[in-house]
């Protein structure tokens, strides 16, 4: 028998499971999926906007493999607290999977960066995900105006949450605090600005169409600044353009030549600015100024030393996620990974046996969902390689109950399905459908309850 843990319980985490249980060059595998978290999913529960239930929906794939009978679901399990070091974990199993992904964002590096007011998308995503972590932020309550700067997928989800009414999310699994939040939001202008053009944008077009399709929000894009992309202006350009980023041009130029709809709320698309500076008033942000920028003939773009000011009292920034350090394992800062060759993780240039990494923390934030099926497949096979040799050591016969004795208050399967009960019935409560719990006491609250046991084990 081969004992696997992964770490983490995200798509890039469960599609290893997945694959170490269906191969059949070593069919007794027994996995363990633990996750610091007390619920399953990853970024699939606390990432995927509220409004997109499709993609919500893989969830219930999810679920299916992690109800297999050979993999057991264990949350509350951080790597790095007392009791479950990358060491430890290396004595209660053969081998070890990190699918930990991006944790953190990136930055702009501009002053006025920390200011009241300008916050991460991840941080706001996170809010209105009803991540346990996040933090009791009145986002929009009190602005007027926002920028999102970023011109990709997470930047076209926050804009579009800013710019939804509180009563079209009312059928989601929005947070009541969120949902109360976004009820009393001021805003009427949302801001969504990119350095270089729509043809360069990250964002995919169903994404994008999304915006023009909000029933109480119009989209305006202006034509002097989408005439700066070649690709705009030169059908050969365009030609030459991958599909999506062809399409990408084709909706922007029809919003550019369409009569803007009076609507509550107006979602601006700004291009070939690039952010300078957090404005300040007050000691909180007032505004972002932002220096033109023109292609520069290569792909990139250079400043003009012209510069615009655009006012927002809610300054989010989404350019991009960032993986973060494990206590003990080895990190590459210029890259945001775990230096590894196939999956296998290297300590000094040399394999370290029994350590693997799949999804964000292996290669980067790069890629959707379905990317890290090929990239967790990639990981296994190294794995399995290896697995001959990893087999002779000796463990534990039962690493949970080693791990409970050290002081972990673990959450398993039925654990998660009490948490699932209690947001069913908050929502009912709520008058509304399943709504998430965002406390970390209200989460093992919950959870604990299934076994009878209070909050503290």
């Amino acid at each position: 028998m081969l004992r696997v843990a992964v770490i983490g319980s995200g798509p890039s985490g469960v599609y290893a499971a997945q694959a170490l249980v269906q191969q059949e060059t070593v069919p007794d595998v027994r996995v363990h999926v633990l996750d610091r978290l007390p619920c399953p999913y990853g970024l699939v529960r606390y990432g995927v906007a509220p409004d997109h239930e499709k993609i919500k929906s893989l969830q219930n794939n999810l679920r299916t493999v992690l109800e297999h009978d050979r993999i057991t679901f264990v949350g509350n399990a951080e790597v790095g607290s007392a009791g479950l070091t990358t060491a430890r974990l290396l004595e209660l199993y053969h081998a070890v999977v990190y699918c930990v992904g991006a944790a953190t964002d990136r930055r702009l590096g501009i002053p006025g960066e920390e200011l009241p007011g300008s916050f991460s998308a991840t941080s706001f995503v996170s809010w209105y995900s009803a991540h346990p972590d996040a933090a009791a932020n009145g986002f929009a309550l009190a602005a007027r105006s926002a920028v999102v700067i970023g011109v990709g997928n997470v930047a076209v989800d926050v804009a579009r949450i800013l710019a939804r009414g509180a009563n079209e999310l009312l059928p989601t699994d929005v947070p009541q605090p969120a949902l109360d939040v976004l009820a009393g939001s001021r805003l009427r202008d949302v801001h969504m600005v990119g350095r270089r053009g729509p043809s360069q944008a990250k964002f995919t077009t169903k994404e994008l169409r999304e915006l023009g399709a909000l029933p109480d929000a119009s989209v305006v894009v202006r034509p002097d600044e989408l005439a700066l992309d070649p690709a705009y202006v030169d059908p050969a350009v365009s030609a030459a353009l991958p599909a999506v980023n062809r399409r990408n041009v084709e909706v922007v130029r029809a919003w550019a030549t369409s009569p803007a709809q009076q609507r509550s709320r107006v979602i601006h698309l700004r291009f070939f600015l690039r952010p300078v500076e957090v404005l300040e008033e007050d000691g909180r942000a007032a505004g972002v100024r932002f220096e033109r920028t023109l292609p520069d003939g290569t792909g990139g773009v250079s400043g003009t030393g012209t510069y615009e000011d655009i006012e927002a009292q809610l300054v989010l920034r989404s350019v991009g996620y960032r993986g973060r350090p494990l206590p003990g394992l080895p990190f590459d800062p210029a890259r945001g990974t775990v230096p590894n060759a196939a999956g296998r993780v290297l300590r000094d240039g040399a394999p370290s046996p029994g350590e693997y990494v799949a999804g964000w923390i292996k290669r980067g934030p790069t890629g959707v969902i379905g990317t890290n099926r090929p990239c967790a497949k990639e990981t296994v096979a190294s794995l399995l390689a290896d697995a001959p040799e990893l087999a002779r050591r000796q463990l534990p016969d039962d690493p949970l109950a080693v791990l409970r004795e050290s002081g972990l208050r673990l959450v398993e399967w039925k654990d998660w399905k009490s948490i699932e009960a209690a947001e069913a019935a908050l929502g009912l409560s709520l008058g509304r459908g399943p709504v998430k719990l965002h406390e970390w006491a209200d989460l093992l609250a919950a959870a604990h309850r299934a076994a009878g046991r209070g909050p503290d084990g």
